[in-house]
């Protein structure tokens, strides 16, 4: 009777797990579907809690230009400058340069970075926010978990040529 009491406890457990076959078995293409409407949602309660005034490229990427800068404007494949800070939309920082920024080429970062860059000119400060999409997709990457939203303050210091 234990035994027989016991295999029902670990069925009823089991079923009542939180992490269903169907939302494991999910395709590639539905949780990218999945994560851009939730990405979607993010953002929208971002800028609204913060009170942003945004753009939105045809791509999905939203950004805003605090200050447009008056140098160079870089084109996407250029290798840029930039001075930034990432974090989440709940305000968690996963990543920070320091004020003398860093130096990469744009073809060779985030599709949410080398469009969004290109946005400004050396001098140039923002704000980009960049459904998972344009970021590092559907999969975990480092302390980023897949999905995420991500967030960075930027600021354009040179385009190197």
């Amino acid at each position: 009777m234990k035994h027989i009491l016991l295999a029902f406890v670990l069925i009823f457990i089991v079923s009542c797990s939180t992490t269903s076959e169907e939302d494991t078995s999910l395709s590639q293409e539905e949780l990218t579907e999945l994560f851009k409407e939730q990405n979607e949602k993010e953002i929208q309660d971002y800028i609204s809690n913060n009170n942003l005034n945004v753009q939105m490229s045809n791509s999905g990427l939203y950004y805003v230009i605090d200050e447009p800068g008056a140098g160079v404007q870089p084109t996407s494949s250029d290798n840029v400058t930039v001075a930034y800070k990432g974090y989440f939309t709940n305000g968690s920082v996963f990543d920070q340069s320091s004020t003398q920024g860093i130096s990469f080429d744009l073809n060779r970062v985030i599709d949410g970075w080398t469009e969004g860059i290109t946005y400004f000119k050396e001098g140039g400060s923002g704000i980009l926010l960049i459904p998972s999409r344009l970021g590092y997709g559907n999969n975990d990457f480092a302390s980023i978990p897949g999905g995420s939203v991500l967030i960075f303050d930027i600021n354009l210091i040179s385009v190197n040529q």
